[in-house]
C-alpha cells in the first residue's frame, strides 16, 4: 500500500525531529537494542493510530526494527506533523496522514488502515477499534488483539465488553503504572501548558485557572498551573476527587460558580459538554477555554457559536467569540487537544515510558493471545516493573533491594 502524506519534500525535517527524541528515550533505545535481533514481530502486520509526531514515530520504527509491518494513521487531524509523518513513509513505515485533514479524509485514512488488514493494534482514543466493530466488521477476522493509549478509548474499549461485543482482547495500556502516573500527570502537566503559553503568549501568574476533572490529568493541569502562579480551582462531579483536591490544597466549587472567576478554562474529563451554554454568560470579558481531553467535545462550541455574534481567528489556534455585550470570549486549538494542536505533545522522557508500555502490551498480546478472552486486560505488574528499572538505570538512579529474609516477611 501507498503512503498518503501532505509533502514528501518535508522528510529531512521530520528525521531531524525522530532523531532529537531518540536522544532522551533510553527506555525505547534498550528495546530497540534487544529485539531488532530477535524480531518478534517479524510476520505480522502492525496498525497504529496515534498522534503523529517524533515520538510516536520512533515507537513505529522499533516495532518495524522488531520485525512488524507497519502502518499508522493519525488519532486527531491537528496533532499530526506532516515532516514526521513524511520522514516515517520513507523510513519504510506506511503512513496515512496529514495536518488539518477533513473529517472525511481522517475517516478515510481509518478505512485504508483497516484495508492493511493489521494482525495487531494500537489506538488512541478508540476510534479504529469502533471502526472495525461497525463498518469494518470485514476487517476482523485476522486480529489477535490490541492495546489502547488513553482514558477515552479505554472506557469505550470497556462498553464494548460490558455489551459482549469486543471481538478481540485489548491491554488498557493507558491504565498500567508506568503510563498513568506519568504520562497522564507530569506530560499532560507540563504539555498542556506549553501549548496554552505558546500559543496565547500570556502570562500565568496571577490568573485563575479552572480545572475540569480532578484524576490523573487534571492533577497534573492543576499542579503544573499552581507552580507557574496561577489561582487553581477545581470542578468535579466524583466526590472522592473533589475532597482529594481539597486536600491538595485547590479550591473546588460547581462550574456554574468557577465560570464566574475563571481567566482560563482547561478541560481534561473524557466527557462531553463540561462547559456549555449555561456557563459562557457568566464568564469575564478574555476568558480562554482550553481542552486536554482527547475529543473535540466538552467544550460544548456549537452552544457558544449560536450565542455569540461572530466568531473570528486572532492568532494561530485562536478563535475570539464575541458576546452580545461585548464580552470576548477565546477559545483555544478549535477545543481540540491543545498540548498536540498547539504544541508538540508530551515530553520525550515521558512518552519514553508510555511507548515502553505500549511495546510490551502488544507484545504480551503476541505471545498470549491464544489464552486471553475477549475482554479488557490490564498489563502484567512484572512489565510495570521491567519498564521502571529500565528508566531507573538509563537516568543512573539506584535503589534498594529486599533481602531473603525481608521478601519472606511480606510473603513474597
Amino acid at each position: 500500500m501507498e503512503s498518503v502524506v501532505k509533502d514528501v519534500s518535508l522528510a529531512p525535517g521530520g528525521h531531524a525531529k525522530i532523531e532529537w527524541v531518540k536522544n532522551f528515550m533510553p527506555v525505547m533505545s534498550a528495546i530497540d537494542a534487544e529485539f531488532s535481533k530477535s524480531k518478534p514481530f517479524a510476520g505480522k502486520k502492525l496498525a497504529i493510530v496515534l498522534h503523529l509526531e517524533a515520538k510516536t514515530a520512533y515507537m513505529a520504527e522499533v516495532f518495524m526494527h522488531a520485525g512488524a509491518e507497519v502502518a499508522i494513521a493519525g488519532s486527531n487531524p491537528l496533532s499530526t506533523q506532516d515532516d514526521v509523518a513524511a520522514a516515517l513513509s520513507e523510513d519504510g513505515v506506511t503512513v496515512f496522514a496529514t495536518h488539518a485533514c477533513t473529517t472525511e479524509e481522517y475517516d478515510a485514512y481509518l478505512n485504508k488502515l483497516a484495508d492493511f488488514e493489521p494482525d495487531i493494534l494500537i489506538d488512541d482514543g478508540g476510534d479504529f477499534v469502533n471502526l472495525l466493530h461497525t463498518t469494518r466488521r470485514d476487517a476482523l477476522q485476522k486480529i489477535i488483539g490490541g492495546s489502547e493509549e488513553t482514558t477515552t478509548g479505554v472506557m469505550r474499549n470497556r462498553t464494548l465488553e460490558k455489551r459482549g461485543e469486543l471481538a478481540f482482547p485489548m491491554i488498557a495500556a493507558n491504565d498500567a503504572y508506568c503510563k498513568f502516573l506519568f504520562d497522564n500527570r507530569y506530560g499532560t502537566g507540563q504539555s498542556t501548558w506549553d501549548g496554552i503559553m505558546r500559543t496565547t503568549n500570556l502570562v500565568v501568574a496571577g490568573k485563575t485557572v479552572v480545572i475540569a476533572g480532578y484524576g490523573w490529568c487534571g492533577k497534573g493541569g492543576a499542579m503544573r498551573a499552581r507552580g507557574l502562579g496561577a489561582n487553581v480551582v477545581v470542578t468535579e462531579v466524583d466526590p472522592i476527587k473533589a475532597i482529594e483536591a481539597v486536600f491538595d490544597g485547590f479550591r473546588v466549587m460547581p462550574m456554574t460558580e468557577a465560570a464566574k472567576i475563571g481567566d482560563i478554562f482547561l478541560t481534561l474529563t473524557g466527557d462531553k459538554d463540561v462547559i456549555t451554554g449555561e456557563h459562557y454568560p457568566l464568564m469575564k470579558n478574555g476568558a480562554m477555554l482550553a481542552n486536554a481531553g482527547h475529543f473535540d467535545v466538552e467544550v460544548n462550541i456549537p452552544q457558544l457559536e449560536k450565542i455569540s455574534v461572530s466568531r473570528k481567528k486572532v492568532r494561530n489556534n485562536v478563535e475570539e467569540f464575541l458576546q452580545k455585550d461585548g464580552r470576548k470570549i477565546y477559545l483555544l486549538a478549535e477545543g481540540r487537544l491543545v498540548n498536540l494542536a498547539s504544541g508538540d505533545g508530551h515530553p520525550a522522557e515521558i512518552m519514553d515510558l508510555s511507548f515502553a508500555v505500549q511495546f510490551f502490551s502488544v507484545s504480551h498480546i503476541l505471545h498470549n493471545h491464544q489464552k486471553l478472552e475477549n475482554k479488557v486486560y490490564l498489563m502484567p505488574e512484572e512489565i510495570n516493573a521491567k519498564i521502571a528499572e529500565i528508566k531507573l538505570d538509563s537516568i543512573g538512579v539506584k535503589i534498594d533491594t529486599l533481602t531473603d529474609e525481608q521478601r519472606e516477611y511480606l510473603g513474597i
